[in-house]
């Protein structure tokens, strides 16, 4: 960390996929940070005070306060060297248009998890997979979503990757199965260090107990 730099906190909620995007930053960048975790339902007051939404990422600067995971990594980036986010303005604007799209895309990834009925559940996956179709047609040949090159649009998608990987590996149900450029980027990223780091070590554990008690339909 630069003698410039001020310290960063990074508030989180364990299961998280917003603040996984920011741990990636963080972490792919290799910037030092503490974390603190909250329970959101049971959100402290020193934490509703200092959140505007009353949403986990929450980033602390010394005494300065950043919230919601776009505008965390953006900024993350620029005060670091060799940035990620690309200079032009039209390829910019592109990739800040598609970490959007990937915050529906979580959403609907949610939805689909914690879905408690098979109607439910169908509706959700309807949803979820067109918008992963897109992406197919959409996600570079090359490696990662832009290239060959680690953007913050990958930082966006990893956390969907990483859930959609896990629903594979314990509900044998994989949303990817006629999707190869999807597959190829989701074996590339869910296995950088980065990534692998970004989410607890229990991560699998607690997100299987929290979809069994939440009644989801996947452990029915």
């Amino acid at each position: 960390m630069s003698s410039a730099m001020r310290p960063i906190e990074l508030i989180s909620f364990k299961l998280c996929p917003f603040v996984q995007r920011s741990v990636i930053t963080l972490n792919k960048k290799g910037i030092d940070y503490k974390i603190t975790y909250i329970d959101l339902a049971d959100k402290p007051d020193w934490f509703l005070k200092i959140s505007p939404l009353g949403k986990v990422p929450v980033v602390k600067y010394g005494d300065d306060v950043l919230f919601e995971s776009a505008v965390i990594n953006e900024f993350l980036d620029e005060i670091t060297p060799e940035q990620i986010m690309p200079q032009d303005p039209l390829q910019k604007a592109k990739d800040r248009g598609w970490i959007e799209y990937l915050s529906q895309v979580t959403m609907n990834q949610y939805m689909l998890m914690t879905a408690d009925s098979q109607e439910a559940f169908e509706t959700h996956k309807i949803s979820l997979t067109e918008k992963l179709l897109r992406l197919e047609n959409t996600v570079s040949a090359d490696g990662f979503f832009n290239g060959s090159e680690f953007s913050l649009v990958d930082s966006a998608f990893a956390p969907v990757l990483t859930r959609l990987d896990l629903v594979k590996r314990f509900f044998n149900f994989d949303l990817l199965a006629d999707m190869p450029r999807l597959q190829a980027l989701s074996a590339l990223l869910i296995n950088q260090d980065y990534v692998k780091k970004s989410v607890v070590e229990e991560f699998d554990e607690i997100m299987h107990e929290s979809l069994k008690n939440n009644n989801s339909y996947l452990t029915a």
